[in-house]
């Protein structure tokens, strides 16, 4: 079997997920500003240009130099971030995406281009346009980005729901996914809600506006707070367009995730009902410190969603196919039989401070199948995790991995590679000793390998959901 293996970079005590969830999020964070931003000009501008807004023209020239800085610079600086910690991360996965959706996303990238020329086109030139050539280009700056969140939207979403393309293998199969109108619909709204409260906190520091002037446009741009009034019903359809064992995680059988989940449901109540009831039925006068708030609200409530989006896909990064240490769900029967490490080309780091041929085993198999998601003392640390355990707990805890906790992929290695890892964990929880015993009992091997063929390769997900975990 021909499995390709990638050099894996190691972040120290910094959890692989946690960086690339960092950085994710706040890309994410700017780039539906960016969007929103863009829908929100257009309708100021309209507003403007038919009379009902005299200031939008001057407002937007200031507001717009803002929304450059911020979706431009740092747009493009974390988007590059986030190809370039996923390509360090998690390369198989990335590679799986392209190669089945390429021309979709040199689709995606062709409408990013078209964004950035607009934009630019528009802070270059467009305090010097007449009103029908302002709209026309905010026009199609908008439409840009929009479409790129629509293209985007359907990549990503098929990793959590690939539907019927797993049988079928059509591109639009997975492209159309179970979960993609409700993601691409509750994404454009928070697109508008992160723009809306961007609106309300730069109107309170543009200088030369009234008072007056400023309370116009905060409940113009607050209009695009309402509908927020629907995001309980998307995020019901949400849940149930994905798997069952997906939505356990998230209703209390992750903690993490349902900490999260609270999280970002809790902002987004709370951005709504003072929308709702301040801004739109008492229309309030908004200060720069609310705003600043409340636009940290919304980065909180963004930044629980992403972790959910991102957790709920366990133990995968592509459901159904690819587990979240880069093995299909094909080969790990082959590993069990040939090792996962058998064939892996790539030296280990101070490989030296190792002191024997089983640790330097074991530190191999970590790296391939635990470090995605563990440290070795650090963010998630299995130093923290089983500094408790016997070795006895260790062995029979990994090679039913997948019982022990379903939300993780079966170990997919030999009898040999397993008591390697054990070793290799109690050598770092018994701070790294100078000499360390090899183990190598035939009966230990023996029963190491009855526990992983008394749970076999099913998935965690199936020996707790059954079918209701199959695929949609």
């Amino acid at each position: 079997m021909d499995i390709p293996y990638f050099p894996i970079n190691d972040f120290g005590p910094m959890m692989k997920g946690l960086v690339i969830g960092g950085v994710g999020i706040l890309h994410v964070f700017l780039a539906q500003f960016a969007i929103g931003g863009g829908l929100l000009m257009c309708h100021l501008q309209w507003l403007g240009q038919t009379g009902r807004l005299p200031t939008a023209r001057r407002y937007i020239d200031g507001f717009f130099q803002y929304l450059v800085l911020i979706s431009f610079v740092l747009g493009a600086l974390t988007g590059v971030g986030m190809w370039f910690t996923t390509i360090q991360i998690s390369p198989r996965t990335i590679g799986v995406m392209v190669e089945e959706f390429h021309w979709l996303w040199a689709t995606e990238y062709t409408f990013f281009f078209l964004e950035i020329a607009a934009g630019y086109c528009f802070y270059r030139y467009g305090r010097w346009l007449d009103d029908r050539s302002r709209l026309t280009l905010l026009g199609t700056y908008s439409l840009a980005s929009w479409a790129s969140l629509f293209w985007i939207n359907g990549i990503l979403s098929w990793q959590l729901t690939p539907g019927a393309f797993m049988e079928t293998g059509r591109v639009w199969d997975g492209f159309f996914n179970p979960s993609f109108f409700p993601s691409l619909i509750f994404r454009t709204i928070t697109c508008m809600t992160i723009a809306a409260l961007a609106s309300c906190l730069v109107v309170n520091f543009v200088r030369d506006f009234t008072r007056e002037e400023r309370t116009e446009i905060i409940h113009r741009s607050a209009w695009f707070l309402a509908p927020m009034a629907v995001m309980p019903l998307l995020g019901i359809w949400y849940f149930l367009s994905i798997p069952a064992d997906s939505r356990s995680w998230v209703l209390g059988g992750s903690v993490a995730m349902t900490l999260f989940f609270s999280l970002g449901a809790a902002c987004s109540m709370l951005i709504g009902a003072y929308a709702l009831f301040g801004l739109l039925r008492k229309r309030l006068y908004i200060n720069g410190a609310t705003a600043l708030l409340l636009l940290s609200l919304a980065f909180l409530a963004t930044a629980g969603g992403e972790f959910v989006r991102e957790g709920s896909r366990k133990p995968y990064t592509i459901r159904e196919y690819l587990y979240s240490n880069s093995f299909t769900e094909d080969e790990v029967a082959w590993l069990r039989e040939h090792g996962s490490v058998t064939y892996d080309p790539f030296p280990l780091q101070n490989e030296t401070e190792l002191v024997n041929d089983q640790l330097r085993l074991g530190a191999k198999v970590f790296r391939n199948q635990c470090s995605i998601c563990h440290t070795v003392a650090g963010a998630n640390g299995l130093s923290h995790l089983t500094t408790t355990w016997t070795p006895t707990q260790l062995r029979m805890n990994i090679a039913q991995l997948q019982r022990t906790k379903p939300f993780m992929p079966p170990f997919a290695g030999t009898p040999t590679e397993l008591e390697a890892l054990v070793q290799w964990i109690r050598w770092s929880n018994e701070s790294r000793p100078a000499e360390w015993p090899v183990t190598d009992d035939p009966e230990v091997l023996l029963r190491i390998r009855e526990w992983m063929d008394e749970v076999g390769t099913t998935p965690g997900i199936y020996l707790v959901h059954g079918s209701e975990a199959s695929p949609q």
